[in-house]
């Protein structure tokens, strides 16, 4: 299991896509392919009709943009995320992280 990891807040993520692009961009990957993706889920809530909720899920070509870190750069994704719902670092700092947030996703390849 890798020491690093990705923490997502979905709770504050727009669906904007920016992650998918930078990380396009990054590893210039052809078109459909993308090392994260954001997923749309509608549903009933208790306190509104309907609910909206985007989720950036990665996928099995994230490699956490390590390249970047080497060079003490945050992953691509990370960075221009415009609503800092994403954070990177070591897992068990993202685990302690994590309590304080109600809506949120660990992931750890």
């Amino acid at each position: 299991m890798s020491k690093f990891g990705l923490l997502i807040n979905y709770e504050y993520c727009t669906g904007c896509h920016t992650c998918e692009v930078a990380c396009q961009q990054e590893h210039s990957f052809d078109v459909g392919k993308c090392g994260i993706r954001v997923t749309e889920h509608v549903y009933a809530a208790e306190k509104k009709p309907v609910a909206v909720d985007y989720i950036p899920f990665p996928t099995e070509l994230c490699d956490l943009c390590m390249k970047r870190y080497n060079q003490g750069e945050l992953p691509a994704c990370v960075k221009h995320c415009q609503s800092f719902c994403m954070s990177f670092g070591k897992i068990n700092d993202l685990v302690e992280k994590m309590d304080q947030q109600k809506r949120s996703a660990l992931f750890a390849p």
